[in-house]
């Protein structure tokens, strides 16, 4: 839709309600804090914690496994031990008694070797049990502060996203009064300046925290060109013209 405005005055007036409408949009954006920033945090922390026990859980059911081969390694051992000692009761000459010998030793080593390793998976384990406790401890009150976190923000959206929905429709209205040369520098400036305002207004000799000269103002107040700060490149509106501008316009 072409600008219907053609004077400067008219295009400065446009340029107002867009911004006014623009500011009114970001209160409304900014009621909602820092709840979507925060349940997304959240949602990352819980997700990692969830990685975390996971992981600890596949860990421990390995330890344990191979904890459970060691028992098996000590009774097969053993029992390999009873046959080698009946054997050598029946053993005809020392070579044979000797080989008897070493099987019995390689089995004791065997036996020593899984006692030692179940010895050593006993920490293991019960550091592996702290550590998920912890976690589900820690992934319970994420999931709770998680969950209270985003009704808050269902509040707060089922208020808010009616005024935006409102305010954007106010906005496309507006946004199709300004010339598009005007509202590209307009839409520039919008994303350069921190505080999102293209345009303010001048008081007391003043606009957005700079000195505007004499001659300068005399030109704003009478609203015949566009003046922008030679600071910031904002447009500088009279104040009193804003007022009149946006006195109608509210969430």
């Amino acid at each position: 839709m072409p600008p219907t405005e053609t004077t400067i005055g008219d295009q400065l007036r446009a340029l107002i309600r867009l911004q006014h409408i623009d500011t009114l949009i970001d209160q409304v954006i900014k009621e909602r804090g820092d709840l979507p920033e925060e349940i997304r945090d959240l949602e990352d922390e819980t997700a990692g914690l969830q990685t975390r026990i996971d992981n600890i859980t596949q860990e421990q059911e390995a330890t344990e496994l191979k904890r459970r081969r060691s028992e098996f390694d000590i009774q097969d051992a053993e029992q390999l031990i009873k046959k080698y000692d009946d054997q050598q009761m029946q053993v005809r000459n020392n070579r044979e008694y000797d080989a008897l010998t070493k099987e019995i030793d390689a089995q004791r080593e065997r036996i020593k070797e899984a006692q030692t390793y179940i010895e050593s998976t006993n920490a293991t384990l019960e550091e592996s049990a702290a550590s998920i406790q912890d976690a589900n401890e820690r992934l319970n009150d994420v999931q709770e502060l998680l969950s209270s976190k985003q009704q808050q923000l269902e509040e707060v959206l089922a208020t808010t996203e009616q005024k935006q929905a409102a305010l954007l429709e106010r906005r496309s209205e507006a946004e199709g009064q300004v010339d598009s040369r005007y509202l590209r520098a307009y839409s520039r400036l919008r994303k350069r300046v921190r505080d999102g305002r293209a345009v303010v207004m001048l008081q007391r000799g003043a606009a957005s925290g700079f000195a505007v000269p004499p001659q300068r103002q005399v030109e704003i107040r009478q609203r015949n060109r566009i003046v922008a700060c030679e600071h910031t490149g904002r447009i500088i509106v009279d104040n009193e013209l804003y007022a009149e501008t946006t006195k109608d316009i509210s969430i």
